[in-house]
């Protein structure tokens, strides 16, 4: 290999890494999120224009799944405490959508091209999910019953099957605190927001 050949690799290995999405900087306050990463917020928007459900009930939801990294997966189970095995569940990316849920909602949606390490896709995957809460009668600021539900499935939910899960209750708990946190911060910027994205979007 000629070193032309081989610095033309080097450079498009640094390209690939260098456009990697970075989990934001300051993930505990949602308008320094979305002044950092302002296609987010744009995404975010858009999710709550078609499913209704708020950004800040959302966002809550990507940090409780993800931490924000693109690419999260579960960890891989070990046989005999250090062989890594299977990994427990299917679920990839920003929604750690599931494989048939994902497939379920991108034949329901027609977003046939839609990557769960995409955040656009992700957003507008977690606002589809919710709202079918949304639509029974969950109220869109229920963080903690939308989480619920979002974990154990809508009949799941309906059977209480959460009941038996102390720790997923005191997950949704979480999930509804920082929810209620984002959407004290939320109020505080959202108008800043908004003249921002008219300006550059």
């Amino acid at each position: 290999m000629n070193q032309k050949k081989l610095f033309s690799i080097i450079c498009s290995l640094l390209l690939i890494q260098s456009c990697a999405v970075r989990p934001p900087e300051n993930p505990d306050n949602i308008c320094l999120i979305f002044k950092e990463k302002r296609s987010w917020y744009k995404a975010v928007i858009r999710s709550e224009k078609r499913w209704k459900i708020p950004p800040y009930v959302l966002m809550s939801f990507v940090h409780q799944e993800s931490s924000f990294k693109s690419d999260a997966r579960p960890e891989r189970e070990k046989i005999l405490g250090f062989i890594p095995w299977f990994r427990p569940s299917t679920a990839v990316g920003y929604s750690q959508a599931l494989t048939k849920t994902w497939d379920d909602y991108k034949d329901e949606t027609g977003n046939s091209r839609a990557n769960r390490k995409n955040f656009s896709d992700s957003a507008d995957f977690i606002g589809w999910y919710a709202s079918k809460g949304y639509y029974q009668g969950f109220e869109r600021t229920d963080a903690r019953s939308l989480y619920l539900a979002y974990h154990e499935g809508y009949g799941g939910f309906e059977k209480k099957t959460y009941r038996k899960k102390q720790w997923l209750i005191k997950v949704a708990d979480r999930v509804q605190a920082r929810s209620t946190k984002y959407q004290q911060q939320y109020w505080g910027c959202a108008k800043e927001l908004q003249k921002k994205r008219f300006l550059f979007f």
